[in-house]
């Protein structure tokens, strides 16, 4: 049996509470504080949070806490920690163990009650409820020893802080299915391209990603070795979930060329099962033997969760499986996407968002179409691919580009918006958006900042996903959203230089 190593889910996850206290309170005050930080532990996992949280024993001493952290680094179930200090719990006991800690945390600045029971208050109620300077103690040494974490502020029964809650721990799901990704390329960028090159080293360094190339040849060998009874079958699951172009249906005049894109898929799939990688990339300049550029079979893997960047862009086929995994269970989806051309019509100007093949139909609830149609590049036989339209709503563009001396991540707050009119001879997949603030300033700030003409829609998540993200990977962020102003994004932009150059080391 084998195993897709893209699959989306969270259940294999967990996220593992954290209660800070000590000693000096007495046993029966530890014993309310367990009781009332399990309380807590288990509203948040009946609140519909993503990630499981599993309660530890309530921590009292430097040892025990570093300890805890050493265990929750050693473990790959563990995607992150959330610390509540629900009494006074001083901070030097957290040197070690926030020095030692490698995964993402969480602060929850919280406690057990909503409401002060005004009446019954006595120094006992004082004693064991004073998570408000306890926390304080605790920002104070995260803050000391510059550790990278989200604070949330608020009852855990609010719905907003159980929402900030989800959405850090599907940051952290994306942040963990990143380190130690295995990314296949299949030939190498597309010639002459600035933005999709990158320092592949310094990747795996900082995002724990390998990235290596396998020949294309060596795919198409794998493609070509795909069973006849097996394209069967895929092509008539195709049948069953799309609207298949007469041509392309068995007994039409190009019904083999379905067969052979099935057969793309097949062997892709194989190919990335067999080497354990959830991302891939591919390159119409270089297709070996294959005789056809990979369209449909690209648009299907993303749909099972695998991270994709066309023309040899590793590093959005970085962001794509990110995203894949932090939308897990949403509704929406998330792809490539290429920012093509513009509607400038003033008051009404959009973007209209497409890739010659490759947009990943998670993006919409319809139908597809499964067509064939020329592709003037790549000097191969017309590929199969999926058309359709993007669902309207609220989501995301976020870029991934290599600065030198860092990688930066642009992210733009965007409301994907229905075509105006249709497109019938775009025979692709398309999504079109209007940016966050305006497309003036949008447009202008996304040059500014240098950020690629390749990205990831995300539509199940918004950009404060990928800034818990960026937070956890400690990589610059810039948001172009509803608050930017071109002014004050270049200065962050400057500011940002210079922070990134001292915080690197000279």
């Amino acid at each position: 049996m084998t195993i897709n190593p893209a699959a989306v889910s969270l259940q294999q996850y967990e996220v593992w509470f954290l209660t800070g206290s000590q000693h000096l309170y007495g046993e029966e005050v530890l014993a309310q504080v367990a009781a009332q930080s399990r309380e807590i532990s288990n509203a948040l996992n009946a609140s519909g949070a993503p990630v499981k949280l599993v309660w530890k024993p309530v921590l009292t001493d430097s040892d025990a806490i570093r300890r805890t952290a050493l265990e929750a680094n050693a473990s790959d179930h563990v995607i992150g920690v959330t610390a509540w200090m629900h009494t006074f719990s001083p901070a030097k006991m957290w040197i070690q163990g926030l020095d030692a800690l490698r995964k993402p945390l969480l602060h929850l600045h919280t406690q057990a009650n909503v409401e002060l029971p005004w009446e019954d208050i006595d120094f006992d109620f004082m004693n064991l409820n004073q998570a408000a300077h306890g926390d304080r103690e605790f920002g104070y040494i995260q803050a000391r020893l510059g550790v990278p974490r989200k604070t949330v502020v608020g009852h855990v029964s609010n719905p907003e802080v159980q929402r900030q809650v989800g959405v850090w721990q599907r940051a952290a799901a994306g942040w963990a299915a990143v380190r130690g990704l295995k990314l296949t390329r299949f030939g190498d960028n597309m010639r002459n391209v600035a933005v999709t090159e990158g320092d592949k080293t310094e990747a795996e360094l900082r995002l724990g990603v390998s990235v290596n190339t396998w020949s294309v040849n060596e795919l198409a060998d794998a493609v070509h070795a795909s069973a006849e009874a097996d394209v069967d079958a895929l092509v008539a699951e195709y049948a069953e979930l799309y609207d298949v172009a007469p041509e392309l249906r068995r007994g039409g005049e190009r019904h083999e060329s379905l067969r052979y894109g099935a057969k793309i898929e097949l062997g892709l799939r194989s190919f990335l099962e067999a080497n354990g990688s959830a991302a891939f990339t591919t390159s119409f300049e270089d297709l070996g033997a294959l005789r056809q550029l990979p369209g449909l079979a690209v648009q299907r893997l993303m749909a099972d969760g695998y991270g994709f960047g066309a023309e040899g862009d590793w590093k959005t086929a970085i962001l794509v499986r990110a995203a894949k995994v932090m939308g897990a269970g949403l509704p929406g989806g998330a792809s490539l996407m290429e920012d093509y051309t513009y509607n400038l019509v003033p008051g009404q100007e959009t973007i209209l968002g497409a890739h010659m093949l490759e947009v990943c139909p998670s993006l919409t609830t319809s139908r597809p179409r499964l067509e064939i149609h020329p592709l003037g590049i790549g000097g191969r036989e017309d590929p199969v691919r999926l058309v359709f339209d993007t669902d309207p709503g609220a989501g995301v563009v976020v870029a991934l580009s290599d600065m030198r001396d860092r990688f930066r991540l642009v992210a733009n707050a965007v409301e994907v918006v229905p075509l105006e009119q249709p497109l019938p001879k775009l025979p692709v997949a398309r999504a079109l958006w209007s940016p966050k603030p305006d497309f003036a300033t949008s447009a202008a700030a996304w040059l500014t900042a240098g950020a690629a003409h390749h990205t990831v829609l995300s539509t199940q998540v918004g950009v404060e996903a990928f800034e818990d993200f960026a937070e956890m990977a400690q990589t610059e962020l810039l948001t172009i959203d509803q608050g930017t102003t071109l002014r004050d994004f270049k200065k962050e932009i400057r500011w940002n230089q210079a922070y990134y150059k001292l915080a690197g080391g000279l």
